[in-house]
C-alpha cells in the first residue's frame, strides 16, 4: 500500500498511481486533522473525492503520530493532549475524535486508536500500554463508521511474545475486520520484527486481512507473506526516490553516482514502469545533478512500481506453488551481503 499521508503519494499523481498499478494508497488522521482539516476534507466528498483517488484508502488512526512527533503530550484513559508540531497550538486525539476524523474522510479501511511502543521498551511499561491500547480499541469498535467503512484492530506488545499473544486474542474477541501488527520498524533489530510478526500471527484469524504497518523491504515482506502477512505498507519507494536512491530486484543502487552518466539504459531494465520505458539512467542522474524536479516524479514512479510489481509476483508464485523459491532468490538477491 502506498502511503499518501496528507492526502498525496509524495511526487506522483492519481494517473502515475494507476500506471504503477497501485491497488491501496494510505492517508493519515494526524496530519490531515491539523492540515487542511477534516471538516475540508468532508466538504470536498471525502478524502477519495478530494485528492481524485477512487481506489481504495486506508486511513492510520494518527496513535503513532502522537507519540513519535509530538514532543509535549500527556496520556489519558481518554486520549493524548499534545501541542502540534506545525504550530503548537494544543490539540486532543484519543479514540473517539481519531474514529470521527475517519469517518469524516470516508476512508474504506479505518485504524484504531493505539500506543506504538517504542524500541527499546520495558516490560512494565509495555504491559500497562498494551491494555490501553486494548481499551482504546473497544471504544474505537464502538463508535459510528462511515457507511462501508471496515475497521482494524492493531495488535502492540513489543518484544514479548506472551503481550503480543493476550493483545491479539483480545483483539478477535472484538470481531474486527482485520487485524495490524504494530510496533515494528521503529528502530528494532531484524529479528525482533520476526518475532513481533511471529508471537502475533497464530493467534489472528486466517479468514481475515492481517497486516504488518511500516514495512517495505522485499526480502522482509517475503519472510512476512511466509508466516501469513497480507498487507504491508512504507515510504521507502517515495523517500528513497527523493534522496537518488533506484529500487531494484538486485538490490538499491544511488542514480546520482558518477559512474551513471553516459549511461543509457534504463533504471531497471526488468522493470516495465514509465520512467524505464522512456528514460535513461543518464537522464534521470542529470535531473537530479541539475536539481530538476521531473527527477524526482520519474524515480517515485519507478520505486512505486518496482514494490508493486514485487507484490503481483509474489501472488502470482504463491499461486503457481513456487513461492519458496521466490523467497529465497529475493533473498539472494536483496539483502546486504
Amino acid at each position: 500500500m502506498d502511503v499518501g499521508t496528507l492526502g498525496t503519494v509524495k511526487a506522483i499523481d492519481p494517473r502515475d498511481l494507476i500506471e504503477t498499478r497501485a491497488q491501496v494508497v494510505l492517508g493519515n488522521t494526524y496530519h490531515l486533522m491539523l492540515r487542511p482539516g477534516a471538516q475540508i476534507v468532508a466538504e470536498a466528498g471525502g478524502l477519495h473525492a478530494f485528492m481524485n483517488w477512487h481506489g481504495p484508502i486506508l486511513t492510520d488512526s494518527g496513535g503513532f503520530q502522537v507519540f513519535s512527533l509530538a514532543k509535549m503530550r500527556t496520556i489519558t484513559e481518554d486520549g493524548c493532549r499534545f501541542n502540534s508540531h506545525i504550530d503548537g497550538h494544543e490539540v486532543f486525539l484519543g479514540p473517539k475524535e481519531s474514529m470521527a476524523i475517519q469517518r469524516e474522510l470516508a476512508s474504506d479501511i479505518a485504524m484504531v486508536f493505539d500506543e506504538c511502543l517504542p524500541y527499546p521498551c520495558e516490560r512494565t511499561r509495555a504491559e500497562k500500554s498494551v491494555e490501553q491500547t486494548l481499551r482504546w480499541a473497544r471504544v474505537s469498535k464502538d463508535q459510528p463508521h462511515a457507511p462501508g467503512q471496515l475497521v482494524f484492530g492493531i495488535v502492540q506488545g513489543g518484544v514479548y511474545d506472551d503481550l503480543r499473544r493476550h493483545c491479539a486474542e483480545e483483539l478477535v474477541k472484538m470481531d474486527f475486520d482485520g487485524y495490524a501488527i504494530g510496533g515494528v520498524s521503529v528502530g528494532e533489530p531484524e529479528e525482533f520484527m520476526y518475532q513481533a510478526v511471529d508471537a502475533s500471527i497464530p493467534w489472528l484469524p486466517e479468514d481475515k486481512p492481517r497486516y504488518v504497518m511500516g514495512l517495505g523491504v522485499m526480502h522482509q515482506m517475503a519472510e512476512c507473506v511466509a508466516r501469513g502477512v497480507d498487507m504491508f505498507d512504507c515510504v521507502i519507494p517515495t523517500r528513497l526516490a527523493r534522496h537518488g536512491t533506484a529500487l531494484t530486484r538486485k538490490g538499491n543502487y544511488a542514480i546520482k553516482a558518477a559512474r551513471w552518466a553516459h549511461d543509457l539504459s534504463p533504471v531497471d531494465e526488468t522493470c516495465d514502469c514509465y520512467c524505464c520505458r522512456n528514460f535513461t539512467r543518464s537522464y534521470i542522474r542529470h535531473l537530479f545533478a541539475s536539481g530538476e524536479i521531473l527527477g524526482l516524479r520519474l524515480l517515485t514512479i519507478h520505486n512505486v512500481r518496482v514494490l508493486n510489481k514485487f507484490m503481483e509476483d509474489m501472488r502470482v508464485a504463491i499461486e503457481n506453488g513456487t513461492f519458496f523459491d521466490f523467497k529465497e532468490q529475493i533473498r539472494q538477491d536483496t539483502m546486504p551481503q
